[in-house]
């Protein structure tokens, strides 16, 4: 008993100063641990960490690179920009089990297959990796997150001695099809990601590649092997399901996206009938689908050139969201009829044209959510296109 009170004293002294000065005994544990999603969008995903945990050293932390400061400098203008700086948070396992027992999500660990030194050289590099100086690193959602770190860093540790097999998952499935799968199409969470992100995300991942998403951490994880002493042996040694609790998952609002852009279509269409029988036009449908479409394509065209966000270029959502319709919506406003109206929303006509040849060629899958408001555009601007051609 005097022997372990005179290592804790010691592990408290050095606990202050640098825990990767310490060397784990040989009950040392490095696990992969996986939370299941929670009910926010930021939480769909489910969360991945890894966990060092040394019974003689009363030693039990997790490593997470999920952790990120709204009150650092400039965060919300980097954040905009593209520049997302997440960091490496160490602290104590049970405060991190804490707040996902709270949230009722469930917690599996997976205790890797490492020899004593392999173990020591994991906790060298995450302590390494967790003081302030290193904490910091550029964060992409999709190619270097939370899950993306435990791949990365298991193979640098273990050098060339990881097999990763995918056990046989579905493979051929892109970016965006493996995050569709995670959050429900018919939510405007959904709605807003696949508007904002271009057809990079439509490139179809590698399995290893899978592993941006906790879930496939976890499955990879446990379907590999290792090289260990000449021999073939599993990467996970022992898994062991820490909080148990039924899975969480995004629920669609009663005011959902198709929901709210088939009644904006049908009262659109309705009005397109009206004008069609009465040869006129309704200035404020007109602006109001000008301006909106506009507004959204500035945004997009602002995320694809002038931030470093590496998932936003060549957004071929653009094609209905057309960034020139915000002036344009402004120029409708006046009676006068230009020459050019007709052949504007001929180009327009031309542009929607495109977008079946884009989705089916698997170019850029668009959010599901806007066919009812792409039929609306496509019938009123053949419409403008004969009106102002035959009253110019």
């Amino acid at each position: 008993m005097k022997k372990k009170y005179f290592i804790y004293i010691l592990f408290i002294l050095f606990a202050k100063q640098n825990y990767g000065q310490l060397q784990l005994s040989v009950y040392s544990e490095i696990s992969i641990v996986t939370a299941g999603p929670g009910t926010e969008l930021y939480e769909a995903f489910g969360h991945s960490a890894l966990r060092i945990k040394d019974p003689v050293l009363q030693l039990d932390l997790i490593y997470n690179y999920g952790m990120f400061d709204f009150n650092a400098p400039n965060f919300y203008s980097n954040f905009t920009k593209g520049k997302l700086i997440y960091k490496l948070g160490r602290y104590r396992f049970d405060y991190f089990l804490r707040s996902y027992n709270k949230d009722k999500r469930r917690v599996n660990e997976q205790v890797l297959n490492l020899t004593r030194d392999e173990r020591q050289a994991f906790f060298v590099y995450l302590e390494r990796n967790a003081a302030p100086n290193n904490a910091s690193y550029f964060y992409d959602p999709y190619f270097n997150n939370c899950a993306t770190k435990l791949r990365d860093i298991t193979e640098e540790v273990l050098k060339g001695k990881v097999n990763w097999n995918d056990g046989n998952i579905e493979t051929d499935l892109s970016f965006r099809q493996l995050m569709n799968r995670e959050i429900p199409w018919n939510t405007w969470g959904s709605f807003g990601i696949n508007l904002a992100l271009g057809s990079k995300l439509d490139r179809k991942a590698d399995f290893k590649e899978y592993m941006y998403l906790p879930d496939y951490v976890y499955s990879i994880f446990k379907n590999s092997n290792r090289q260990l002493e000449n021999k073939t042996v599993d990467l996970v040694k022992k898994e062991t399901t820490i909080l148990e609790y039924k899975e969480l998952k995004q629920s669609s609002s009663l005011l959902n996206p198709l929901l709210i852009f088939s009644l904006l279509a049908v009262i659109g269409l309705i009005l397109t009938f009206k004008d069609y029988k009465n040869n006129s036009r309704n200035i404020v449908l007109d602006f109001t689908l000008l301006f909106i479409t506009g507004v959204l394509g500035t945004l997009i065209i602002f995320l694809w050139f002038f931030t470093d966000h590496s998932t936003t270029p060549n957004n071929f959502n653009a094609l209905w969201a057309f960034a020139p319709n915000v002036i344009m919506a402004f120029l409708l406003i006046k009676k006068r009829k230009k020459d050019w109206f007709s052949k504007y929303f001929k180009l327009l006509v031309v542009l929607l044209c495109i977008i079946p040849i884009i989705w089916i060629a698997g170019i850029q899958l668009l959010p599901l959510s806007i066919l009812p408001l792409l039929i609306l555009f496509i019938v009123r601007y053949l419409y403008l296109s004969k009106f102002y051609s035959s009253n110019s």
